[in-house]
């Protein structure tokens, strides 16, 4: 346990290292549609961007307009070929980028994943045109579909591709593993031909879609954690969802943490009973085959 602890400590280290040293391994920042994305036309309003300040300790983001990834990839010499498409949540109204997102982000690279936070557009800030089930999963589903198109370019596995969903996050990330198709092979746009079925599924704290259904053929194999002190839906409804999905004879994993409520995302300063998530995510990914190297 304790070497665990050392190794978290140094891995969180380094989300603290002055950025004239991270330079070189810059996020690379990418558009899901370079021409604009569909149901978005006519939007202009920037980008909004708040720091952390009273009520909350983590960046905010927020009038997502033009969906993108923010790429952060292994180097060449710990890469596993695997990736994760990572969703932050915020109640459908903000992002909370950076521990749920960018710190995440930046653990999996470490780690040899190839990680691609995702911002996608927000259906329930105030004005909002977009809609969950339309435009935010479409994000989703293009993001997979662009990781996949590019995987020989960044090193991937095509079938090891996988999304990870924080709360607001967890539930297009839910959604994404259950509403997938092979792509479309006339597509005028060679992104679009490209399957956005995920490889596997991580739900972290999340909002459970409703009538949801799973099958051993179809659902990929899910790794599932929350606080016990989170909300009641959450804190009973996951363990319910792991149930659901072991009885689907799909493989899952659950960890619900002690003393610990909602959103502990990927801190620097976490400590408690969920600090070891990403170990546990990572040994998960591992023991399914996941991180063997090509």
């Amino acid at each position: 346990m304790r070497n665990s602890l050392r190794r978290r400590f140094i891995s969180l280290s380094l989300l603290l290292l002055p950025a004239t040293l991270l330079l070189a391994a810059e996020p690379n920042v990418i558009l899901l549609w370079p021409k604009g994305a569909p149901g978005s036309e006519g939007q202009t309003a920037p980008e909004r961007v708040e720091s952390p300040g009273p009520g909350h300790d983590y960046v905010r983001i927020s009038s997502i307009h033009k969906p993108s990834i923010t790429a952060f990839l292994p180097a060449k010499d710990k890469a596993t070929g695997a990736a994760v498409i990572v969703c932050p949540g915020g109640g459908h109204t903000i992002l909370a980028w950076d521990i749920e997102g960018e710190n995440v982000g930046k653990w999996l690279a470490e780690h040899g994943i190839a990680a691609f936070a995702l911002k996608y557009r927000l259906a329930r800030e105030t004005n909002s045109i977009y809609q969950v089930e339309v435009h935010a999963l479409a994000d989703v589903q293009r993001a997979i579909r662009l990781v996949r198109s590019r995987a020989p370019e960044w090193g991937i596995q095509p079938a090891r591709i996988g999304v990870m969903g924080f709360s607001a996050g967890g539930q297009l990330a839910a959604l994404a593993a259950s509403r997938y198709d092979t792509g479309s092979t006339n597509a005028v746009d060679p992104v679009d031909r490209v399957s956005c079925r995920p490889d596997f599924q991580a739900l972290l704290y999340p909002a459970i879609p409703k009538d949801m259904t799973f099958s051993k053929a179809a659902t990929p194999p899910a790794f599932l954690a929350c606080g016990y002190n989170d909300r009641t839906n959450i804190s009973e409804g996951l363990p319910q969802l792991y149930l659901a999905l072991k009885q689907a004879g799909v493989p899952a994993e659950l960890h619900v943490y002690s003393d610990t409520g909602h959103g502990f995302g990927l801190r620097p300063k976490n400590h408690g009973p969920a600090d070891c998530w990403p170990d546990r995510f990572a040994e998960w990914l591992d023991h399914s085959g996941f991180l063997k190297k090509p």
